[in-house]
């Protein structure tokens, strides 16, 4: 049985079964919302519950990424990177750290690493027959590269909503998202091409070429906010708890919680959320608060 979540109830989930679109009603003493961050918000405002602050589907952000920089840089020729994926690198958050401000606000990361390059440089280089494929069956050069990965902030007009005229397959109104980076965002990427440069240039490297992309919210899959957690019930979805502050025994642990990005993966953030928010509110189902 497929089955399609389309509200919540104060005492429990109603969903269809895609395949005979009956609807079906399950009970529980809890609920845990982790649809991911644009379908919770859409089940709430389907729902039209736990939504008394009006922050349901708003401060809707995803990662910025595409600063960066490629260089060559010296390396034993007689070596070559072995494996299919061999380790990269990764920079923590070095700018607004202590002492140091810059011109945009909270900062990125680097992900990276070297290697040789392969036959694919081809496509690059001037070359025709058999010599010309027998070279590129050698490893290239060494080269390093660094890109970035950076906070989004969150921001009100920036929103998962109901559609009011696009529906999916089972008649529900779709998510109709409104999303864009802000200039603190494009800061961010700007400056990313130019410390990984700097860095680069430090460490030996020649032939740098900074770059940065024009990447829209999306691209980097790590959606959050819509409902985020705080603590006014005035301003927020959420307490501390990942607990509805209309709906106390709904949970709402993925990334729709989130107030903030940071700048790193958010994966395992919420995988510790969610075993926060269970503990809690197991504990609250023994002292019958729940």
């Amino acid at each position: 049985m497929k089955l399609k979540s389309i509200s919540l109830s104060r005492s429990g989930v109603r969903v269809i079964d895609a395949q005979t679109k009956h609807a079906i009603e399950f009970k529980g003493r809890i609920i845990f919302l982790c649809a991911s961050t644009i379908e919770s918000a859409r089940i709430l405002l389907l729902s039209g519950i736990a939504n008394s602050s009006g922050q349901v589907g708003k401060n809707l952000m995803d990662h910025i990424m595409g600063g960066g920089a490629n260089a060559r840089i010296d390396g034993p020729m007689d070596k070559d990177s072995i494996g299919n994926r061999p380790n990269g690198i990764y920079v923590p958050r070095f700018r607004n750290i202590g002492k140091g401000k810059s011109s945009f606000a909270r900062g990125y990361g680097f992900q990276g690493g070297g290697g040789r390059s392969d036959w694919g440089r081809g496509v690059e280089q001037a070359g025709f027959g058999a010599e010309f494929k027998k070279s590129l069956r050698k490893p290239g050069p060494w080269g390093f590269s660094f890109y970035g990965f950076g906070e989004m902030l969150p921001n009100e007009a920036n929103r998962v909503e109901l559609d009011k005229s696009k529906v999916d397959a089972w008649g529900i109104p779709a998510a109709h998202i409104t999303c864009v980076y802000g200039d603190n965002e494009k800061a961010l990427v700007h400056d990313m091409s130019i410390t990984a440069a700097e860095m680069l240039a430090e460490a030996g490297a020649h032939e740098i070429q900074p770059y940065t992309s024009n990447n829209p919210p999306g691209l980097v899959i790590h959606e959050m906010g819509t409902a985020r957690m705080g603590k006014d019930p005035k301003t927020s979805v959420l307490n501390a708890h990942n607990q509805s502050w209309d709906v106390p025994n709904l949970f709402v642990t993925d990334g729709a919680c989130m107030a903030s990005t940071a700048c790193q993966n958010p994966s395992i953030t919420y995988m510790a959320l969610t075993a926060r928010a269970a503990a809690y509110a197991v504990d609250a189902m023994k002292r019958n608060e729940l």
